[in-house]
């Protein structure tokens, strides 16, 4: 099984040139079985990324274009009326919510009525329509792109559901070589040069998330999540610019996603046992978008990553 993943990776990896990292964490949210959330600026492969995942997946896909005048139905479904002969019914029409790979392209283009509608579907991975329950699919992933929120006509995701968000994945500018790289592939594409790939089974990612469950987890390593999360909100018993730099630290989920994507990591490396450098391999992604900083950080133009990479230097290292 971890073979044909990985060569699942090195596909994705060759559709998307110079993206290695970004690709890695979308893949342990996929075994992880977590929503991912992309941001970058326009034109750096958000989408790209994306379709080339589903692709390579025996899976349906569904885009969901947010605009600002989209509506809760248009993503979700709605009750419809048919009628036969003399005889009316309400049926449910499912909308693209009810897909396997769910590509929500711009997601912060949206007004927060519209970005609140997938909090149920994220969490609970199912619908509520007219007071009945829809449940999703198996395989059921959203992988969200938005772009910086300085952009003109995003509006900020709220709170709750940046929180169901497994990963928070950053997509940067690519090397010159690797720029060069892309022209040359997107150019053999335009003359047919793609080629076959041989898609993967669902089935097999459910076969590797149960192996990842039997992934063993020391009480040291717990012990190590547990005390990088509290850091996140009483940041002052170890550091005074962490106080200044947090508002408010992560929440229980932070904690959850450090142990399910530590696993898959521990997995992909062929150990049966997670490490400290799988949860510090992690923590990036999984925290920096569960934590809200001060307007003093925001001032000293701090990042998150800054604060995650200051917490990690201060939380001590299980032996």
């Amino acid at each position: 099984m971890r073979e044909s993943i990985l060569e699942f990776e090195a596909s994705v990896n060759r559709a998307v040139i110079g993206q290695q990292t970004v690709v890695r964490q979308i893949l342990i949210a996929l075994l992880a079985d977590g929503h991912v959330l992309l941001e970058s600026l326009p034109g750096l492969a958000k989408t790209r990324t994306v379709k080339a995942i589903a692709a390579r997946l025996a899976a349906t896909m569904s885009r969901i274009q947010f605009t600002p005048d989209l509506l809760p139905s248009d993503i979700t479904g709605a009750e419809t009326l048919l009628q036969s002969g003399t005889e009316r019914t309400l049926h449910f029409q499912p909308g693209p919510l009810f897909g396997n790979l769910i590509l929500a392209d711009e997601i912060n283009r949206a007004p927060a009525k519209v970005q609140s509608a997938l909090l149920e579907a994220m969490e609970e991975r199912q619908v509520s329509v007219a007071g009945q329950t829809h449940r999703m699919a198996d395989l059921f992933l959203v992988m969200a792109t938005q772009n910086p929120i300085e952009q003109e006509g995003t509006y900020p995701l709220p709170e709750a559901q940046m929180d169901r968000f497994l990963l928070k994945i950053l997509i940067r500018y690519p090397s010159p070589e690797n720029e060069r790289a892309m022209l040359a592939m997107l150019r053999g594409e335009a003359q047919g040069a793609a080629p076959a790939m041989q898609a993967l089974d669902p089935q097999t990612i459910f076969d590797i998330r149960r192996d990842i469950a039997r992934i063993h987890v020391a009480p040291a390593i717990d012990d190590y999540i547990v005390s990088i999360v509290n850091a996140t909100r009483h940041g002052e018993a170890l550091d005074d610019d962490l106080r200044k730099w947090i508002d408010v630290g992560a929440s229980p989920r932070g904690a959850i996603g450090l142990d399910r994507a530590s696993r898959v990591q521990a997995w992909l490396e062929s150990r049966d046992f997670v490490t400290p450098d799988d949860v510090r391999a992690v923590v990036h992604p999984v925290l920096r978008h569960r934590l809200i900083l001060s307007y003093e950080a925001s001032a000293d133009q701090i990042e998150a990553d800054q604060v995650i990479d200051r917490l990690i230097d201060k939380v001590a290292v299980p032996a």
